[in-house]
């Protein structure tokens, strides 16, 4: 009998993505999501069916996924529709992928995994560019370091962000920043440390951010200290470390509102032409207790495309592969540590 799969958030940005690529690639996926105006035309321009329902209720989910196999889950924040998803489809029996970055929702999967084993399914966040090509360049480079001690990861891209991806780093603001050290994840300030990087495009001052890599790269590898950086210019470094002063505030509910209102009125994810104009320049490196250092490099299309083609390649990894261990899995861990430079636009991973 075939495979049915969904995509949960269809009529988003990212989710648009997915389901033309999808179309091209000759995928039926099943369109959900909360707004039933906006799937019936996605769906009538694909030739698709769609469902309609929220995740206020997990009875509502639960029916809504008895017969899926696969979901592909795209409507963040995932900080919050994670979690109703996740032990749905622990009910369910369906195999759980989304496009998370959040760390807090690897957390939650990783304490799932024995209940995903006994289910028989793949819990399986992070299969766009958060975190595809990080997870997938922190896995060779433990490979080729086995003893690291210390793992940094970094990405470079001038490409605009979509709705929701703006919307969930103002969520991320009052939490402040994130690393890994000695096993544990750590909360640091917005701006914890500054440094120069090549990440493949020439060197550019840099900061670290709470990228689902604190996680994720610490199951993959087992690396113990762990921190990720992007490129910033100093005076987004100031802004930030003013921010950092009255970060409480940034939590009030009226002054998300206030912030996500703007991002709605403001941000339109970046158009074809720029996203074909803007790849992303993936860095990493591990140093273990010898001192010997390890450096790590590839190049891969705009982080959205790679969300749609690295996602939905997952996706037909479960659709055409009868056994595959279940549970908790990363990326790197499920289709493997060169995963990344299958897909179009990517290029090898160089070490040096």
């Amino acid at each position: 009998m075939q495979k049915k799969w969904m995509v949960y958030g269809a009529s988003g940005y990212t989710g648009q993505l997915i389901v033309s690529e999808a179309k091209k690639r000759g995928l039926l996926p099943i369109l959900a999501g909360r707004s039933e105006k906006k799937l019936k035309l996605l769906a009538a321009e694909h030739d698709l069916e769609y469902r309609v329902f929220d995740l206020s209720k997990r009875v509502v989910i639960a029916e809504q996924l008895k017969n899926i196999d696969i979901l592909l889950h795209c409507a963040g924040p995932f900080s919050a529709t994670a979690k109703p998803m996740m032990a749905s489809c622990l009910n369910s029996n369906t195999h759980y992928l989304d496009i998370t970055g959040e760390i807090e929702v690897f957390q939650h999967a990783k304490q799932l995994n024995k209940s995903a084993i006994k289910a028989g399914i793949v819990l399986c966040p992070g299969v766009g560019f958060d975190v595809i090509p990080t997870d997938c360049l922190a896995a060779t480079l433990k490979q080729s370091l086995p003893n690291a001690t210390s793992l940094w990861l970094g990405f470079s891209t001038r490409s605009g962000l979509s709705p929701g991806t703006a919307k969930t780093s103002v969520e991320g603001l009052p939490f402040g920043g994130k690393v890994r050290r000695k096993n544990k994840v750590v909360n640091v300030p917005l701006v914890y440390k500054v440094r120069q990087i090549d990440f493949g495009d020439g060197t550019k001052n840099a900061v670290t951010i709470p990228w689902g890599d604190i996680a994720t790269a610490y199951y993959s590898t087992e690396i113990p200290n762990i921190e990720v950086y992007i490129p910033m210019s100093d005076r987004k470094v100031k802004q930030l470390i003013r921010l950092d002063k009255i970060r409480p505030i940034l939590g009030w509910q009226w002054v998300q509102n206030l912030l996500k209102k703007q991002i709605e009125k403001k941000v339109m994810g970046p158009e074809l032409s720029k996203r074909e104009h803007s790849p992303s320049y993936i860095w990493g490196e591990v140093l273990n207790e010898q001192g010997e250092l390890k450096t790590g490099r590839l190049t891969t299309a705009n982080g959205y495309d790679l969300t749609a083609t690295g996602s939905l390649g997952v996706v037909e990894y479960l659709l055409n592969t009868e056994e595959f261990p279940s549970g908790y899995q990363t990326v790197s861990q499920l289709m493997g540590a060169d995963y990344v430079c299958s897909l179009p636009g990517s290029s090898k991973i160089t070490l040096s």
